[in-house]
């Protein structure tokens, strides 16, 4: 899975750059949160707005990235699409999740 990972100051916006994260590319999306996470980064803003599709199994690895950062640090959700925060909302993980409308809005609210 192709994803991009860039800092600003000191957050770590993560672009997963294909349509879908779903069972077939969600092994690879975590092993790579993780590895991001051990190294250090525990501020995250994941940007899904390339995103169009997001199964049961995407979103049990987002979860799971929240849970490996623990108390320790924050991730949040920016660039959500409409098919996309269905099953978000539905699962009622808009909840559990801080979401954004943009990538500028997370990290005004991140910084401030």
């Amino acid at each position: 899975m192709q994803i991009e990972g860039k800092k600003i100051g000191d957050l770590l916006v993560v672009t997963p750059l294909e349509k879908r994260l779903d069972a077939s590319s969600a092994v690879d999306f975590k092993g790579k949160i993780v590895d991001w996470i051990n190294a250090g980064n525990n501020r995250i803003v994941l940007d899904l707005s390339q995103v169009d599709f997001v199964d049961s199994s995407g979103l049990g690895v987002i979860v799971s990235c929240l849970k490996t950062l623990g108390g320790s640090g924050d991730l949040m959700i920016c660039g959500i699409k409409e098919t996309v925060m269905s099953l978000f909302q539905l699962t009622r993980m808009n909840r559990v999740f801080q979401i954004f409308p943009s990538q500028a809005e997370a990290l005004k609210a991140s910084s401030g």
